[in-house]
């Protein structure tokens, strides 16, 4: 036998004369060289799949798709969104432009700014008659008066005209010189529909109605309510099909409170739908095509970079199954649970959720844009999140430079101990919102809710509108204001100086603890120490992946064997 058979220990024929073979040497050194190439293509496929696009294509010439794609996807989502944030500009201005003029028409006296959460008030019996009147003319004389392209519409009932409710309280007497008060406090509501022919009687015959005769010591509130339709024809001018819409409108006065002053709210809801008998010459037709091309375009792209994500993902999984058992095998344990989760490539889950809003926004968009579907708050919320999730996966690739990475490793550091310390912060901050709730909500605008609470706390927090919440509560109460003072003083003192520098500290102490690493080195994992024997063996080569053909592996050390072998007997010849 050669010594070059003998030192690779592959199954060759013996020298004596009846050129027996050794079955049992060879089955051992088959085995040996089957585990060392198994290594060998595990440590390959391990080490190509933790490069970076450019290490890729400059290992194995491997065209970066994915990249190219995601740059691509870039451009094409964040033009999508701006032309459709343009469109739901018009969209919404129009809405409140409507809801403002509808104030200026129906309301009486209205002075073109809102009173706290409601549009004005009357305190007088007259001005309440008056206010209701005047809502209702104005309804009959819109199409004389209004400057839009407004008309009236059937409402739930089939009908066109007012509906007029009230409601008030069964039967009741009150002697407030006494102090006697009767009621009962089941409440009825009537309710009077007013349609065009009934408001043109020339006199007014509605006006006398017993309906009308108010008795305001049980009276809770009167709504007025009617359905108006109009056109958006200023998307004409952005060459796109114009909208049509249906306007709920209500008007109440709310006596409940029975304080002496009546609350006038003013509510619209506006709702899209489908346009009928449009008849629009010019290019408007045509930019509605190439929009729903690109569109179309768009889903393509987000279509190809979900396939190609989860196909990654799928062979991450697979490569991290052979990993962990070939670990198993030869070490007799298991790996960490940081080396699993290795595998686990968080910014390709980010991409796929983003993909699927992105196709799910452009599908919406694209209904909307032929004015099939009306959901333009569903869509933006859509097409804004899966933007956002776009750019932020950007940071991946300038991850790969270390002057870059600082960023990203010190959130993952820093993320556990972050959310316990919320989580802690949290307890307090919540308590602090309950007790300012609860004692200084009447007289304070900022903690009349629970959630205006929150957000005032918040802007506490960072140091926003400090003396405006000192200086709005009202000192009817000196104990109430002796209390604020201590209650207000005391949050800021304990979030701005202890609890927030406590969670810079925290951020700070994680970015200190990766400066550190990145000049003396990261924590080496079994992970990584299987990967850096490849460099000490000087085994790696730059060669297509195998990751899913250990055969060719098998047969590419083969191969190499056999011409190590020729090398071999070649020098022995010549040394004889």
């Amino acid at each position: 036998m050669s010594r070059g058979a003998e030192a690779l220990d592959l199954p060759v024929w013996s020298s004596a004369s009846d050129q027996s073979w050794e079955p049992r040497r060879s089955s051992n050194a088959m085995a040996h060289l089957d585990s060392d190439v198994k290594e060998e293509c595990l440590r390959e496929d391990l080490k190509f799949y933790f490069m970076n696009p450019c290490e890729k294509f400059r290992a194995r010439h491997q065209i970066p798709w994915k990249l190219g794609l995601q740059i691509l996807k870039i451009v094409m989502v964040t033009t999508q969104l701006v032309r459709f944030g343009l469109s739901n500009q018009l969209v919404v201005a129009f809405k409140e432009e409507n809801t403002v003029a509808f104030k200026y028409l129906f309301l009486k006296g209205y002075s073109g700014v809102d009173e706290d959460n409601y549009s004005c008030s009357v305190y007088t019996q007259e001005d309440a008659y008056e206010s209701i009147f005047y809502a209702i003319n104005q309804y009959h004389r819109l199409k004389n008066i209004s400057l839009g392209t407004l008309s009236y519409r059937e409402n739930e009932e089939k009908r066109i005209g007012l509906k007029v409710c009230k409601q008030h309280y069964k039967t009741g007497t009150m002697f407030p010189s006494n102090e006697t008060l009767n009621i009962d406090s089941n409440i009825e509501a009537d309710c009077l529909h007013l349609d065009l022919w009934a408001l043109s009687k020339n006199p007014p015959g509605w006006k006398n109605s017993s309906f009308f005769r108010l008795e305001f010591y049980r009276l809770l509130q009167v709504e007025i309510s009617f359905h108006l339709k109009g056109i958006d024809l200023q998307t004409i001018l952005s060459r796109e099909l114009p909208d049509c819409y249906v306007f709920q409108n209500t008007i109440t006065f709310d006596n409940k409170a029975h304080s002496g002053k009546i609350k006038i709210y003013f509510d619209s809801n506006a709702n899209i739908e489908e346009c009928k008998g449009l008849n629009i010459s010019g290019s408007v037709q045509k930019n509605t095509q190439y929009v729903l091309a690109f569109d179309a375009f768009v889903i393509v792209i987000c279509l190809a970079s979900l396939i190609l994500c989860t196909r990654s993902i799928f062979l991450a999984l697979s490569l991290r199954k052979r990993f962990l058992n070939f670990f198993l095998e030869k070490y007799k344990r298991h790996v960490c649970n940081a080396d699993k989760w290795e595998f686990v490539n968080g910014w390709y889950i980010l991409v796929i959720i983003s993909d699927l809003m992105t196709v799910m926004g452009s599908i919406l968009k694209m209904e909307i844009q032929v004015k099939n579907l009306t959901n333009y708050d569903l869509c933006s919320i859509l097409l804004g999140t899966s933007t956002l999730l776009v750019w932020v996966g950007v940071i991946r690739y300038l991850g790969y430079f270390q002057k870059y990475n600082v960023l990203i490793l010190t959130m993952q550091a820093s993320l556990p101990k972050v959310l316990r310390f919320c989580a802690c912060a949290g307890m307090i901050y919540l308590g602090y919102t309950f007790c300012g709730w609860i004692v200084l909500g009447p007289y304070h605008n900022k903690f009349v809710g629970l959630h205006t609470v929150s957000e005032c706390l918040f802007s506490l927090v960072n140091g926003d509108d400090m003396f405006a919440t000192f200086a709005q509560i009202e000192q009817k109460s000196v104990l109430v204001w002796l209390f604020s003072r201590l209650y207000l003083y005391s949050f800021i003192s304990l979030f701005i100086y202890m609890i927030l520098s406590l969670f810079i500290a925290l951020i700070t102490d994680s970015y200190d603890t990766i400066k550190k690493y990145q000049q003396n080195g990261f924590p080496v994992t079994d992970l990584q120490a299987f990967l850096k024997e490849c460099g000490s063996r000087g085994q790696c080569q730059k060669e297509p992946s195998a990751l899913l053909c250990p055969i060719c592996c098998l047969r590419r050390e083969r191969r190499r064997a056999r011409e190590r072998e020729r090398q071999t007997e070649t020098h022995t010849h010549r040394w004889r």
